[in-house]
């Protein structure tokens, strides 16, 4: 039932549908959305959403509103007033009031007949045959339905904004999706060690190098250039074919054209190239210039994956 009440909200998106995106869309201030009961929920979450896709908002609940939070309510703010009947004793105080004031009024309503529908300036019809409630009592269909028609308010406000994926992450840095958006390696590498060899250095130095980085790996840098890397690998394979250790040269070893990120690569895109190579770790360099490392447990440890 909830399910057929969403896809018959698509009959209800009309004229009013559209000016109401309009209205919120130039207007010079917020969207207040209020509510009572279960539709005051629903007001809080189509309040968060709003405000998480470039459009602020504040949620203002319907009984406290008359009894002072109407003061949350600016001249040029547009308030959006939620209820299934449109007929209760809360919303009956308040919507008077809110055309008194000037401000623009949305009745998202179940009953465009009703007290709240006849003060609105414009209607969001959410009108459902029943409640899911085997008693047709408990707001369960008419919630959904508030609740759907707010996304699409929602998204319509964010095409028209021409907001971006970066829009997004910078209302959601905490968040994994965020980190993904925003995080630079420049961002994550400096918290490691910088560990460095000269091509001349001998095989012990190269040793002491990585094992102490714990990062399974070494640059090979020459008056700060970076020349080259050696990892824990190349060192293993070395042994195994070679005998004469004592005499073996950083510049011996070293994998001349290593994977390297700039600081200014994005934390995820070098996740995928570590990925894509099979690879635990990069070398982070600016122009030739060597800077250190980024692991792939710095990655993991930001949760960007």
């Amino acid at each position: 039932m909830e399910s057929a009440a969403v896809s018959g909200l698509q009959q209800y998106i009309d004229h009013d549908f559209f000016e109401t995106v309009k209205l919120i869309y130039l207007s010079k201030g917020r969207v207040v959305c209020t509510g009572i009961g279960k539709s005051a929920i629903i007001a809080q979450k189509i309040t968060a959403t709003l405000n998480s896709t470039g459009t602020p908002a504040v949620f203002m609940h319907a009984a406290d509103a008359v009894h002072g939070d109407l003061g949350v309510i600016q001249k040029d703010d547009v308030v959006i007033c939620i209820s299934k009947s449109g007929n209760t004793p809360e919303i009956k105080v308040l919507a008077p009031l809110l055309r008194l004031a000037g401000n623009k009024l949305i009745a998202m309503v179940g009953d465009t007949s009703s007290y709240l529908a006849q003060q609105a300036h414009y209607i969001l019809n959410t009108t459902v045959s029943r409640e899911a409630c085997p008693h047709n009592l408990a707001p369960t269909t008419s919630t959904t339905a508030q609740l759907a028609m707010g996304d699409a308010l929602a998204v319509c406000l964010l095409e028209n904004r021409g907001f971006s994926s970066k829009d997004f992450a910078r209302y959601h840095p905490g968040g994994a999706l965020g980190k993904r958006l925003y995080l630079k390696v420049g961002d994550v590498y400096k918290n490691n060690a910088s560990p460095q060899v000269k091509p001349t250095d001998d095989l012990k130095k190269v040793i002491v190098e990585i094992s102490g980085s714990r990062l399974g790996a070494t640059a090979v840098v020459e008056k700060g250039k970076l020349k080259g890397i050696i990892t824990d690998g190349d060192l293993r394979r070395m042994l195994h074919r070679s005998g004469d250790t004592l005499a073996t040269k950083a510049k011996d070893i070293m994998t001349s054209k290593p994977k390297t990120v700039s600081p200014d690569t994005m934390a995820a895109d070098a996740f995928v190239l570590m990925k894509s190579n099979n690879i635990t770790q990069l070398v982070v360099a600016d122009k030739g210039k060597y800077l250190g490392f980024v692991h792939l447990h710095d990655l993991l440890k930001e949760g960007i994956f």
